[in-house]
C-alpha cells in the first residue's frame, strides 16, 4: 500500500477534515521546550529562531515587544501567543527593565526552566512547532507574523482547561505524563489555529482560509476524501448547494485558486510526500491520484512543482535524513 497517497485517497474516515490533512502533510508537531517563573522586576530577550514559536502565560502578567515593533503588548494570565516569523522579542515585567539574554539565562546542558527572583508572581510556558523540511512552508507562509489570543476572548475558552492540565502533567510526574503533555500541547496548537480562524475577520485567500469556510467545505471534503476522482465543477457545486458560477467565484475568492487547480495542487502535494517517503513506483502513484498514465502524472507534477517526480525523489536521497523533528533542549530555541 502506498504510505501516503493511497491511504489519503481511500480513507474517507481520515480525510473529511482538510485542516487536519494539511497539518498531517506538513507534520506539524507542537512541543513545549520549557518555561520560567519570575518575581520582582525582570526582562528576557529571546533570539530570533527559524521556527514557529508559541508561549502561554500561566500565571501573572507581562509585557512583550517584538523586533520591528515600537509598541509593547500586555499579556495576562491565560493569554497565548504564536510567532510565525523569524523575529527576536522581549518579555518583561515592565517595559523599562533591562533585558537579560535568554541564551545566558538558560545556559547549561539540558536546562529548560529558570527562576528569576522568588518566582512567585509570573509563570510562563514556551515551545515551538516542528515542521517537515520539504513542505513546512505550506503552513508557515499562510500564518500572520503574530497571533495573540487573549484569555477573555470567547475563542480562548478551551485554552484554560488545556493549560491547567498541561501544567499539572508537567509538574506531577505521573505515569504517562510525557505522552499526555505532548498530546495536550498538540491540542493547544490546534486550538490556537481554530481561535485564529474564528476571530480573524479577513484572512488572506489560501488553503487555511478555505479550510474554515463552511460554504465550500462539502467540496473540500470530496476532493480530500477522493483526490483520485475526476471531479468536475457540477458535482462540487451541487454538494455545496450553489450554482456552478457562484461556486467557482466563491471558491476562488476564498482559496485563491479555482477549484480544479486546488485539486491538482493537493494531488501534487500528496505525490511529493509519497515520492520523498516511499519507494512506490511512479505508475502506482499516478494511478492512486487519478492519472491514466505515468507520463500524464509526470507532466502535471512538473507543471505544478517545477521539477520532475524522479528529480524530487533524487533530491530527497541526496539531502539525507530530515532533522525537522529533532528534539530541542533549549526553552528559547
Amino acid at each position: 500500500m502506498l504510505d501516503n497517497a493511497d491511504y489519503m485517497s481511500k480513507s474517507t474516515e481520515m480525510t473529511i477534515d482538510p485542516l487536519s490533512d494539511f497539518l498531517t502533510l506538513v507534520k506539524a508537531n507542537a512541543v513545549v521546550t520549557g518555561g520560567f517563573s519570575a518575581g520582582g522586576p525582570w526582562a528576557i530577550h529571546f533570539p530570533a529562531r527559524d521556527k514557529i514559536k508559541f508561549f502561554a502565560v500561566v500565571k501573572g502578567e507581562c509585557w512583550g515587544r517584538f523586533e520591528g515593533e515600537e509598541e509593547w503588548v500586555k499579556f495576562e494570565t491565560g493569554d497565548v501567543g504564536l510567532l510565525a516569523v523569524q523575529r527576536s522579542f522581549v518579555l518583561a515585567s515592565k517595559p523599562d527593565v533591562v533585558a537579560v539574554d535568554a541564551v545566558t539565562l538558560f545556559s547549561g546542558s539540558g536546562r529548560v526552566t529558570a527562576t528569576i527572583g522568588d518566582g512567585s508572581e509570573f509563570e510562563h510556558l514556551g515551545g515551538h512547532v516542528l515542521l517537515d523540511q520539504a513542505q513546512g512552508s505550506l503552513l508557515a507562509t499562510v500564518l500572520p507574523p503574530w497571533i495573540h489570543i487573549r484569555a477573555n476572548a470567547p475563542e480562548a475558552a478551551a485554552f484554560r482547561s488545556l493549560l491547567a492540565q498541561l501544567v499539572e502533567e508537567r509538574a506531577g510526574h505521573q505515569p504517562g505524563s510525557q505522552l499526555a503533555s505532548a498530546q495536550l500541547t498538540q491540542l493547544l496548537f490546534v486550538q490556537i489555529l481554530r481561535a485564529h480562524l474564528r476571530s480573524s475577520s479577513l484572512l488572506p485567500a489560501g488553503w487555511l482560509r478555505a479550510s474554515a469556510d463552511p460554504r465550500i467545505s462539502p467540496a473540500l471534503r470530496l476532493m480530500h476524501g477522493n483526490p483520485e476522482r475526476s471531479w468536475g465543477l457540477d458535482p462540487l457545486a451541487k454538494a455545496c448547494g450553489m450554482s456552478r458560477t457562484t461556486f467557482a467565484a466563491h471558491f476562488r475568492m476564498v482559496a485563491g485558486v479555482p477549484p480544479l487547480t486546488y485539486l491538482t495542487e493537493w494531488r501534487m502535494r500528496l505525490a511529493g510526500q509519497t515520492l520523498r517517503e516511499t519507494g512506490a513506483p511512479l505508475a502506482a502513484i499516478a494511478q492512486s491520484l487519478g492519472y491514466s498514465s505515468e507520463s500524464a502524472f509526470s507532466n502535471a507534477f512538473k507543471r505544478v512543482t517545477g521539477k520532475s517526480p524522479k528529480s524530487c525523489r533524487a533530491e530527497k536521497r541526496l539531502a539525507g535524513p530530515s532533522l525537522a523533528h529533532a528534539p530541542s533542549s533549549d526553552v528559547f530555541d
